[in-house]
């Protein structure tokens, strides 16, 4: 008995070994299986599946399996023009791949290329990419996409490196550019992808025979416009979003099931498309006739502003009406300027703006004309803020007797029934496609004034004249020691672009323009010009400009406006000054640019956004409102305000 009992042990001592051995082959094969990223033969691993090892660098982010895919929006876009966008919740990894130092996020931004180089997950999109364009697949746009939302991810992982161990977290590429997140509207605009999508699909044959599906799928678009609402970025979006969104992205995959013919999509999308540039095109119209109806109407402030001026002014004795300073009005040796304007505010941010930019404010003398209606006020206006030293004068336009039919042609063309026919008659104002030329301020003489110089200032050689819609930025006494070399007009060129050109504004299939005027001849721009009186009187300009006006009194050389006859009279007789004295566009062109505005002498709001109405373009607002003084009484019980 004792001798069976060694045998027994003895066979167990000799088993020992081979069950421990047994033991460390099990768990290494285990370990193995447990953890294949770490294997050194990954991508084989990969084609070891049934995939290639070229298609085996295209698996960049993690696998999903078949009931987890989720279809591109935008799919039944394939015949059309424009770049698929593929939904962000395609590419978006789960939240423990988004987590820092996960073996997930490595296998992500480090690839191993064909030829042994690694590769990072920025490149691995570029090869992506370029091999899908060369191969005439799909289009780079959602691979943009995904490598944004890449490099974003990795940005989170560095960023969260950076923290922990001090560094700064805003790193920059290789090539110097910033890391930059993802636009704040993308979600949204993936949102209204998927329900101009859904819309389509509910005009599909195959989709309309279903009518349970049908209901199911308007009750998913009325959930997502739901909570869409007005969102205009991400931030706006409800906790709820993403959940309702799914859901749409969910029935749409069933549809999609039951249509196979993308021909009916894609022309239910092209008629669809046919119908939005058609309203488009007609809210563009629109647009164009309200802001020239905006620019034409006088604001509620601008009408009570006249009206307590012109009250205040009447309720002064005679002697307190009148300017000091009269000594100065024809002294050639001082700085002479020309404003003709019914506008009280604008006509004040003139007079402001030079005089508080002027080196020495004394030597400057202002002379403004208006009309009838607004001379009260406008004189009430700067007895009450008078511009430091400088000189004021203001006139009266009805005064000037020597200005009348028989010695003005432009006077009787503006008077005449034809004229406030076209103005007045809304049957004959509606055939006329260019609305810009059917504003009334082109009937007022104090548009046309500027063609009168030396018959109103007889004594002065010089000066410069100043639109009602500029802005001085700095002392700009320069102008009258500029030698004109004989010219006239002193003014700023503008043919930059092909519509400031002399075609744009003249009728060239006459035989008169089309012989004495070049269509490509540069344009130059009213608004700050330095006219030499003396000169203008020895070529004898306004001559030359009645001369033109009655070649064009049936209107078929020009259209309407000051400009197109200012071509034409000063015709090789305009000096081009740099272009830093005046610069245009701030009442149209929301894009001029800083660095232009900085180095402006003066800065034009031509156009119909002037910056006292409420279109004026906000980023420009400030440069004319910093000239008022809204704490004034007049401005503030006309309720004016910056």
């Amino acid at each position: 008995m004792a001798r069976t009992g060694r045998s027994v042990l003895l066979l167990l001592l000799l088993l020992i070994p081979t069950a421990l051995s047994l033991l460390l082959l099990y768990e290494r094969r285990l370990a193995v299986a447990l953890n294949p990223i770490q294997r050194k033969d990954f991508p084989a691993g990969i084609a070891s599946q049934g995939r290639s090892v070229e298609d085996s660098k295209l698996t960049a982010f993690p696998l999903e399996t078949a009931s987890s895919l989720k279809e591109p929006v935008g799919a039944v876009l394939l015949d059309l023009e424009e770049p698929l966008k593929f939904a962000k919740h395609s590419i978006e990894p789960t939240d423990q791949e988004l987590l820092p130092g996960k073996k997930a996020n490595r296998v992500l931004s480090e690839i191993t290329s064909g030829d042994g180089a690694v590769l990072k997950g920025g490149e691995l999109i570029d090869q992506v990419t370029g091999r899908k364009a060369q191969d005439g697949g799909l289009a780079t746009g959602s691979m943009d996409q995904q490598e944004k939302h890449t490099e974003s991810q990795q940005q989170s992982s560095s960023e969260g490196r950076s923290l922990e161990g001090g560094k700064n977290p805003q790193k920059e590429n290789t090539d110097g550019r910033s890391r930059n997140m993802p636009l704040s509207d993308t979600r949204v605009r993936d949102i209204r992808d998927q329900l101009i999508k859904a819309k389509v699909y509910l005009g599909l044959g195959a989709i309309r025979a279903n009518p349970q599906y049908l209901r199911d799928l308007r009750q998913r678009i009325r959930e997502v416009q739901k909570v869409l609402g007005d969102a205009s970025k991400d931030s706006d979006l409800p906790k709820n979003a993403n959940e309702k969104v799914k859901a749409l992205e969910q029935t749409l995959v069933k549809g999609k099931q039951t249509q196979d013919d993308c021909s009916v999509a894609v022309k239910k999308l092209r008629a669809m498309l046919h119908s939005a540039e058609e309203q488009l095109h007609a809210q563009k119209k629109q647009t164009v006739f309200l802001t020239q109806l905006a620019a034409k109407t006088l604001p509620k402030g601008l009408h009570c502003l006249p009206l307590r001026l012109a009250n205040e002014y009447f309720s002064l004795d005679p002697s307190q009406q009148q300017f000091p300073n009269h000594e100065k009005l024809d002294d050639p040796k001082l700085y002479h300027y020309a404003l003709f304007s019914d506008n009280i505010l604008a006509t004040a941010v003139v007079v402001n703006s030079t005089v508080l930019n002027a080196k020495h404010p004394s030597h400057h003398v202002f002379h403004i004309v208006t009309d009838r209606l607004n001379y009260a006020p406008m004189r009430m206006w700067f007895l009450s803020n008078p511009p430091g030293k400088a000189t004021i004068e203001v006139q009266n336009i009805d005064e000037f007797t020597w200005l009348n039919d028989s010695s003005s042609l432009v006077l009787k063309q503006l008077g005449s029934q034809s004229m406030i026919d076209y103005y007045f008659r809304a049957q004959r104002a509606n055939s006329d496609s260019d609305l810009k030329y059917r504003n009334p301020k082109y009937l007022s003489m104090l548009n046309h004034l500027r063609f009168y110089l030396p018959e109103i200032y007889p004594k002065l050689d010089k000066m410069v004249f100043l639109d009602g819609d500029v802005v001085v930025r700095k002392d700009i006494t320069g102008l009258w020691s500029i030698d004109m070399k004989g010219k006239v007009n002193g003014a700023v060129e503008t043919c930059g672009e092909s519509f400031h050109r002399f075609g744009r504004y003249l009728n060239f299939s006459s035989p008169v323009i089309a012989k004495n005027f070049d269509p490509d001849a540069c344009g130059w721009a009213f608004g700050m010009n330095v006219f030499d009186l003396a000169e203008w009187r020895r070529q004898n300009i306004t001559e030359l400009y009645h001369f033109w006006q009655k070649l064009n009194e049936d209107g078929l050389l020009w259209k309407l406006g000051t400009l197109p006859p200012g071509l034409v009279t000063f015709w090789n007789k305009t000096f081009p000054l740099d272009r830093s004295w005046h610069v245009l566009g701030l009442g149209y062109n929301p894009h001029v640019s800083s660095r232009d505005l900085e180095r402006a002498a003066v800065i034009h709001y031509n156009g119909n956004l002037k910056p006292w109405l409420e279109i004026g373009l906000p980023k420009f607002r400030s440069y004319w409102s910093k000239y008022l003084d809204y704490d004034q009484p007049f401005l503030r019980e006309c309720n004016i305000n910056p």
